[in-house]
């Protein structure tokens, strides 16, 4: 299964929905990749207003 990336929060998943906001809008054309490990300390979290830990995508078309 290949990976994709949610439209909305950007997070990167192998299933048909994201794990995090629960829609069904994810694509396969995706650039960046971007770890969260940290969210208190982390810069790239913030700008990003990311929610909770794992891996997303910079740029989702």
């Amino acid at each position: 299964m290949t990976e994709k990336a949610c439209r909305e929060c950007h997070l990167i998943s192998q299933g048909s929905t994201c794990p995090d906001c629960k829609i069904t809008s994810l694509s396969d054309d995706f650039t960046g990749l971007v770890i969260i490990l940290d969210l208190k300390d982390s810069a790239v979290a913030n700008a990003m207003k990311v929610k909770k830990k794992g891996r997303y995508a910079l740029r989702v078309r």
